[in-house]
């Protein structure tokens, strides 16, 4: 179940990140508001899985999620360029994230 939370904690990270970059420098109320909610609930879902997770496998597949969600998204949302690079970038990630699931035997 821990798997779960950090999964619907990742989702929330890139809400929050998504919400950042719509906020214009949280010049805009309504994307201030949701980068404000979508950090919460992901710091909370994120506690969640650390109850059972180690942090040094919880934390960085959070980051690591959050990551891989906010280029893909940044893309399709905002436009932003997908490089060659960029995506061996996130194929790195993915496989880090990949390991230390495998490396956590859970």
């Amino acid at each position: 179940m821990a798997w779960v939370w950090l999964g619907l904690a990742a989702v929330f990270e890139v809400i929050f990140a998504l919400a950042m970059k719509a906020s214009n420098g949280f010049t805009k109320p309504v994307p201030t508001l949701v980068v404000a909610v979508a950090a919460g609930f992901g710091l909370w879902f994120l506690s969640i899985a650390m109850r059972t997770l180690p942090v040094g496998v919880a934390y960085p597949v959070w980051v690591g999620l959050g990551a891989v969600g906010a280029v893909a998204f940044g893309a399709i949302l905002f436009g932003e360029q997908i490089s060659p690079l960029k995506i061996a970038s996130v194929a790195a990630i993915v496989a880090g994230v990949a390991g230390l699931k495998i490396a956590s035997g859970s």
